[in-house]
């Protein structure tokens, strides 16, 4: 057996190798010595990275595709039952196993960070694992989106620090047992599997009740779900609680945070001292998974001041408001947001950055469930935005739920005085948009589907 890898895993096949959580997964076994496979709906980038690891990858799903000799079959939540590949795995008796049991055994002797919460986990987890990294502590990390390019999602490091999102839709982050976990915020998502608030708490409760003992809890001490979080597990044995944030009562206060352009300075008082440090992204709300971020390096035992210096170093990471260029005077940007407080969070940071430009919006709501439950304030919040165009719902794993269409969100978005325009062919989109952009403008592609395919169409068009 090749070291550092579960005698479960030296064969493991994936079902959907190229999904951001599953590719890093198999990065991290394929580069620990197992002889990894798997299959994906389609050829990427993503495919090609992990080919060139030696991996098996498979374009399309059928019962061929899976090894008679796999040790294991890694699915994630999204698989459906009928899949080919998870039937022929039954037939041959092969163990599956889920995505996240695969990572927490990955974690296993490791001092791990888990990084949880509704939104900006994948940016508090990027931020930890490059400033890591630039201090030369050679972390292994798992992140649910690519640092600059296919590939960079996953590491796996000779140090002793594992730094993992930790994702709480399908509950699988109950799965980890970290040293220090980092809580951004609790909000109501993910309706096909959480019915009320009351679930998310139980859940979150659940998660923070895996770190070990005398493990450190990092919270949010100004939004309000994770506020009441905290006083829930208040009293749990051998826990330390630090929170951060403005609030008057964190324990690391924010005294000040800075716009200058496409970057911010931000200010903390950690032990009574005043500490400065760039965040090399727009946005208080990425100002803040930053300090999160400071945070947890700290529980770890790592100094301050280094840590700050090294976040400074952090310059995003793929869809989170990532520059995908420039031409005729409008620049493209892309956004993975997708729940209303994200919309919002995303086009104030565009309206700080750019105060004296327009800005442009193609919207592609994700899910059914989630358009009918938060479809009202999807549409609010576009009326941040200059003028706005709205897709039909990126379905991902859903199936239709009858009368639930992106007409909610542009009902909404009309009602709250927003300049918004349905386009049901994705095709026309960059013909529209250049229709509409005029020099000095800005255009957000915005949602969690393939709505980020169109920014270099959109290019294309404004260049010709």
């Amino acid at each position: 057996m090749a070291p550092g890898i579960p005698a479960a895993m030296e064969r493991p096949h994936f079902i959907g190798i190229g999904g951001a959580g599953m590719s890093g997964i198999a990065q991290i076994l394929a580069r620990r010595g197992a002889k990894v496979a798997g299959s994906d709906a389609k050829e990427s980038g993503t495919a090609e990275a992990l080919r060139a690891l030696g991996a098996t990858v498979h374009i399309g799903h059928a019962a061929a595709h899976l090894a008679d000799d796999a040790s294991c079959v890694i699915v994630s939540s999204a698989i459906r039952a009928d899949n080919p590949e998870l039937v022929r795995a039954a037939e041959l008796s092969i163990p599956v196993v889920h995505r996240s049991d695969a990572l927490a055994s990955l974690m296993q002797g490791l001092r791990a960070i888990a990084v949880a919460g509704t939104h900006g986990k994948t940016t508090t987890t990027s931020m930890l694992a490059v400033a890591l990294s630039e201090l030369g502590l050679d972390p292994s990390y798992a992140i649910g989106g690519d640092l600059a390019g296919p590939g960079t999602n996953a590491r796996h490091g000779e140090g002793d620090i594992f730094v993992a999102e930790a994702d709480e839709s399908d509950r699988s982050f109950q799965k980890y047992d970290p040293e220090v976990a980092i809580v951004l915020n609790t909000e109501l998502d993910h309706h096909a599997n959480y019915a009320s608030m009351e679930e998310i708490y139980d859940s979150f409760e659940t998660f923070v009740g895996k770190i070990v003992p005398g493990g450190t809890l990092v919270v949010s001490a100004d939004q309000s779900g994770a506020v009441e979080l905290t006083r829930r597990v208040r009293d749990l044995a051998s826990l330390n609680i630090v929170t951060y944030g403005e609030s008057e009562k964190a324990d690391v206060r924010v005294h000040k945070v800075t716009p200058r352009g496409l970057t911010s300075e931000v200010t903390v008082v950690l032990n009574g001292k005043y500490l400065t440090f760039t965040v090399s992204v727009p946005g208080r709300h990425y100002a803040l998974n930053a300090v999160a971020a400071l945070v947890a390096g700290v529980a770890l035992g790592i100094p301050a001041h280094n840590l700050a210096s090294a976040l400074g170093t952090y310059t995003g990471v793929k869809r989170r408001l990532q520059l995908k260029g420039e031409a005729a005077g409008v620049q493209v940007i892309d956004s993975y947001a997708h729940h209303p407080t994200e919309m919002t969070a995303d086009l104030e940071a565009m309206r700080g950055a750019a105060a004296d430009s327009r800005l442009l919006v193609v919207f592609q709501p994700h899910l059914f469930s989630r358009t009918q439950e938060l479809g009202t304030e999807m549409g609010q919040a576009l009326a941040l935005a200059d003028a706005s165009v709205v897709l039909d719902i990126y379905p991902a794993r859903e199936d239709p739920i009858p009368g639930i269409t992106s007409a909610l969100i542009i009902d909404a978005a009309k009602a709250a005085g927003a300049d918004v325009t349905a386009v049901h062919d994705k095709a026309a989109v960059p013909e529209v948009i250049a229709g509409m952009a005029k020099p000095g403008d800005l255009v957000l592609t915005m949602g969690a589907g393939d709505v980020t395919d169109l920014g270099p169409q959109i290019l294309d068009h404004l260049s010709s």
